[in-house]
């Protein structure tokens, strides 16, 4: 038998995971891009300067420096980022949203709303999405998101 905080966190991961798959097939079909290439330019959008170095990028999507340059690649050459060298620096290469890929984040960005929307919206009162978004910000604090 499993105590409730193992029950729980495999609940979580696997709710993750189900609104994960749904996005998916979604963001493949309507937008043309993956949910990773959609959190890839979120971070972006997001970070102070909206342009990020592969390694900052990777750190906050918890995946190594080379997954960044495989997954901006081809992003690069459908023009959603682009490439931005350092001023001082011509060693550092910062990845950077291009007009296209901002307009593409955020008709994904609604898609995104749509889902979660969909999510929360028919099981829960306004009231309970409150509290469990409290509980959620307690479960992330100094976890150092930068997404929510």
């Amino acid at each position: 038998m499993t105590d409730s905080h193992t029950t729980n966190a495999l609940r979580l991961l696997q709710v993750a995971d189900d609104f994960r798959a749904g996005l998916s097939g979604e963001f493949s079909a309507v937008h043309g891009i993956s949910v990773n290439e959609f959190l890839l330019m979120l971070h972006l959008e997001r970070s102070a300067a909206n342009k990020l170095s592969r390694v900052d990028l990777a750190k906050r999507m918890h995946v190594s420096a080379s997954t960044i340059t495989r997954m901006a690649a081809p992003m690069e050459k459908i023009g959603l980022v682009d490439r931005e060298l350092d001023e001082r620096d011509a060693r550092l290469v910062f990845v950077v949203a291009t007009d296209t890929g901002r307009k593409k984040l955020s008709e994904a960005l609604s898609t995104f709303s749509k889902r979660a929307g969909y999510l929360f919206g028919d099981r829960w009162e306004d009231e309970e999405v409150d509290q469990f978004a409290s509980m959620l910000r307690r479960l992330i604090a100094g976890t150092g998101d930068t997404l929510a």
